[in-house]
């Protein structure tokens, strides 16, 4: 259903940051907007441009001329948290949606993780390690890297968390305007930090079995986005320590942060 066709704001707002992705957006955009107007509720689109170089503006505003609900936003390039920050306070929904712009994931379980969030009232993370999902085509060495960062960012920071690094959550807007007033990694950790704002403030957390597809084209470069997620990992555990992301900004170890629920909600 249209949002351009309802006098109420939307139910959910989904923003894509974006960099460089005037190659994958044409058909992720589709794919978006066929699976939204069989929806039974309003929705925006709201894709944030990280100081692209290529034409990923133009492909948005071409879409734009017969798309009312999906907007742009453009910005200089600071990186992927940056840009999600930026489309969270643009955006109007009760409810808010990260997605990755390639959809790596199927559009339609974008709609578990909103039930997810409203079952909640907090933050649906997808999740390529709970129980039930699956992984399909990646290499074993990504997989294994990801699995060891994983393990790192558990000791480190956010312990029962099995994959942070998904692109796709969902939260209430007033929940996603709260982290983003204390968020302050633009990089890949982002969603690290995000989380660990998020356990600070006691809000619920779940892990949502995902389909995930494993694209060949993928933004992360193993060596360099690898070691920067690390050191991120270790400037969130810091501020964790100092207090930094307290609703009181009492100081307390990030072991005594209330416990995430971790409950996994099985595919259909």
């Amino acid at each position: 259903m249209a949002m351009e066709d309802s006098p109420h704001p939307p139910k959910l707002s989904i923003i894509i940051p974006a960099y460089n992705e005037a190659h994958r957006l044409p058909e992720s955009l589709r794919q978006l907007r066929v699976w939204l107007n069989e929806q039974p509720y309003f929705s925006e689109v709201i894709v944030v441009d990280d100081g692209s170089t290529d034409d990923t503006a133009k492909v948005v505003r071409s879409a734009m001329t017969e798309w009312a609900t999906l907007s742009l936003h453009s910005a200089s390039h600071a990186g992927k948290g940056a840009a999600v920050r930026d489309g969270a306070r643009a955006a109007h929904g009760e409810l808010v949606a990260f997605a990755d712009a390639d959809f790596s994931m199927p559009v339609c379980e974008l709609e578990r993780l909103r039930l997810a969030s409203e079952e909640i009232a907090g933050i649906a993370i997808a999740s390529r390690e709970a129980s039930s999902a699956r992984r399909y085509g990646e290499p074993w060495y990504r997989h294994a890297m990801g699995r060891v960062f994983n393990r790192i960012v558990q000791i480190l920071v956010l312990p029962g968390i099995q994959d942070t690094q998904c692109g796709f959550k969902c939260m209430p807007r007033d929940i996603a305007l709260t982290l983003c007033t204390q968020q302050t990694i633009s990089g890949w950790g982002f969603d690290v930090e995000l989380l660990a704002i998020a356990r600070r403030h006691g809000f619920a957390v779940r892990e949502v079995p995902i389909p995930w597809y494993y694209m060949a084209n993928s933004r992360v470069r193993l060596g360099r986005d690898t070691f920067s997620m690390l050191r991120e990992a270790l400037t969130i555990r810091t501020k964790m320590r100092r207090g930094d992301y307290d609703p009181t900004g009492a100081s307390s170890d990030a072991s005594e942060a209330p416990l995430l629920e971790m409950r996994n909600t099985h595919a259909r």
